[in-house]
């Protein structure tokens, strides 16, 4: 029997897709970007090296995210 979370009444297994997908693109759509200008601004190119390979993995990461939500919505684990 799969658990759900009280408050969503999703599996916890969907619901932290769900959680795991919010913090990445926050990351990506508000954060790196920031972090690379700022390294730039500094003159820190290991810096911004650094931020750009962050990013690029938290990409590849809300992908695989996508892919796992995509499959639980063809197995309605998404419906009440």
């Amino acid at each position: 029997m799969s658990s759900k979370n009280e408050s969503t009444r999703l599996e916890n297994s969907t619901y932290n897709i769900l959680m795991a997908l919010g913090k990445e693109a926050n990351f990506l759509y508000s954060t790196a970007d920031t972090f690379i200008e700022d390294a730039r601004k500094d003159n820190r190119t290991e810096l911004v090296e650094i931020w750009q390979e962050m990013k690029r993995d938290k990409q590849k990461h809300l992908q695989m995210l996508r892919g796992a939500l995509e499959k639980e919505a063809k197995e309605m684990k998404l419906t009440q």
